[in-house]
């Protein structure tokens, strides 16, 4: 399909004066076309598409009901419908009353050119421009972000199922492909094992017998495998994806050793950000976060926290589920800055910052990233010797205790995160009969004390004057402005499923939440619009009979 751009042109008059008729107080979309104008042009995505061929629908528009799609929660179905049927739509669109729309696939096509060219960055960009040309968009104050995960849109499956699935899903590829060769290559009992889903099995549930099924499948698998690549296969089975995955697969959870194949041991198999957990989805992984547990993938979102005008998401990051968010923050900065939405502030949760990332966004970007640094817990972080009470000479690379002993052993190292450090020993013989050993040194060991410092003198500095300031009541004052981020998670659940991935695949993950992103941020501006205050934190009826001082103290016992 080719693309021949148009110009935005003028809302037909008589769609005008059927949607003031019909709408005598606006909706969403014809307010957005009133207030902010033109969102997108097809220019935007002429790269999306051929210069010849049959004309395709305006991509400008198909974005623009991509993301009212989101706003309102509709499938591609309903979407292609409400185009066709609903006045408002026609509005916003600049559409004619009789104009009859589009088929719905075009929506599935037109996600697929998006995808291939992390295209979900222009739809939100889009919308961020045109608020910041109505003044609503101002990011150089504050900012802040949190994360959340999201579940793949194939089922969960346990190890069993995910071999079996695996196996049968390359069988239904090489049966479409190769049909005639697959019933010369397939074992007798194949059809009644891999014919249907694995979910309609019943394993055994004694160990010995799953683990008989599961050497069976194993050498099934295998089996397939070495035809594929036989000589007298047809050409380009093993290209396969399905196939390309049950050979991934069955390196991850099988082994051969002496000819026979057996399934690997657990501790065996590869960590988790290489591990496959679906043939569906191959992008998918295992995520853990405290006590969550998912397959699937990770969204950082990031919005504007200011009072006189809406705050907008400016930024959506979809990674797998492995990726941790202390390895996000320079990304997403980066993201930011090209999008000239860069913050003075930014304000995060726990697993952002380091002391590391702090000074980099600070000497690279400019921005203040403020968020809990986790707090030392060895044993010795702490009391009248702990690393604060020493006196660091960077210059002369030594450190002198609180009695006075001075150690001049000073050791590069890494700690067991795998980060530069220095590793500072005392001498055995001032630590031994030093009155103080006792209270220094926890361990019975005849060594003496050793601390260990960052690397570099500038993150050692950094870190103590960032956990002095985060214990003051000041900045755990400030820190309340990164709660509303949750706030903004909560909504994108329950407005656009933001927690289960529609598609497969983190290019399509990816492109749902720049949809998200961009649906939020109409719908935030349409409440400024119209009034709409704030949803305050939500309170049950019980709750708020609680005299404060039972409330405080609650709150500082915790939950039972």
């Amino acid at each position: 399909m080719s693309m021949q751009p148009k110009g935005p042109g003028e809302i037909p008059a008589e769609t005008v004066r059927v949607a003031r008729a019909a709408f005598p107080k606006g909706s969403l979309a014809i307010r957005v076309r009133d207030e902010l104008g033109v969102l997108f042009r097809d220019e935007d995505f002429a790269d999306l598409f051929a210069v010849r061929g049959r004309p395709a629908w305006s991509p400008a528009r198909l974005a623009l009901v991509s993301v009212l799609q989101f706003v309102e929660g509709l499938t591609d179905r309903q979407a292609a419908e409400a185009v066709r049927a609903r006045i408002d739509y026609k509005y916003a669109l600049g559409l004619q009353l009789d104009d009859p729309g589009f088929d719905f696939s075009v929506l599935s096509e037109f996600r697929d050119r998006l995808a291939a060219s992390d295209g979900g960055r222009r739809v939100l960009d889009g919308v961020l421009a045109a608020a910041r040309e109505k003044g609503l968009l101002k990011s150089a104050g504050r900012a802040r972000t949190d994360s959340s995960h999201v579940l793949s849109s194939a089922r969960d499956l346990r190890r069993l199922e995910l071999v079996a699935e695996t196996l049968r899903a390359a069988l239904n590829a090489l049966a479409q492909t190769a049909g005639d060769w697959l019933v010369q290559v397939a074992g007798p009992d194949w059809f009644r094992h891999y014919a249907t889903r694995a979910e309609d099995s019943r394993f055994p549930k004694a160990s010995a017998k799953r683990d008989e099924v599961g050497a069976r499948i194993g050498r099934d698998g295998m089996h397939l495998l070495q035809a594929v690549r036989a000589a007298d296969a047809p050409a380009g089975l093993h290209e396969l994806q399905e196939v390309e995955a049950l050979r991934r697969v069955w390196v991850q959870e099988f082994s051969v050793v002496e000819g026979e194949v057996r399934c690997r041991d657990p501790k065996d198999r590869p960590p988790g950000a290489m591990r496959l957990v679906t043939p569906y989805d191959l992008d998918a992984r295992v995520g853990v976060k405290r006590d969550t547990k998912w397959d699937g993938y990770k969204v950082h979102l990031t919005e504007t926290c200011g009072e006189d005008v809406p705050n907008l998401v400016t930024n959506v990051a979809t990674t797998v589920a492995t990726v941790a968010d202390s390895m996000m923050n320079d990304e997403i900065h980066t993201s930011l800055a090209a999008r000239n939405c860069l913050p003075s502030e930014h304000w995060v949760d726990a697993g952002y910052p380091t002391a590391a990332r702090v000074l980099a966004a600070r000497n690279d970007h400019g921005v203040e990233l403020h968020g809990p640094l986790t707090g030392n817990t060895s044993a010795q972080a702490n009391g009248a010797f702990g690393l604060d009470a020493f006196t660091i000479d960077w210059e002369r690379r030594q450190a002198t205790c609180p009695s006075g002993a001075t150690a001049t052993q000073w050791y590069p190292r890494t700690d067991s995160k795998g980060l530069p450090v220095i590793r500072v020993r005392f001498p055995d013989s001032r630590c031994g009969p030093c009155p103080d050993r006792r209270s220094c040194i926890k361990s019975a060991s005849s060594r003496g004390r050793e601390i260990m410092l960052r690397q570099h003198r500038a993150e050692h500095d950094a870190i103590r004057s960032i956990r002095a300031e985060q214990q003051t009541d000041a900045w755990k004052e400030r820190y309340k402005i990164r709660a509303g981020v949750e706030g903004t998670i909560s909504q994108a659940v329950g407005r656009c499923g933001l927690r289960r991935s529609r598609y497969r695949g983190l290019a399509k993950t990816s492109l749902q939440h720049q949809f998200t992103a961009a649906a939020l941020n109409l719908t935030r501006i349409d409440a400024h619009l119209t009034g709409t205050p704030r949803a305050r934190t939500r309170t049950s009826h019980f709750a708020r009979l609680c005299p404060v001082e039972l409330m405080l103290d609650g709150a500082k016992q915790g939950p039972n």
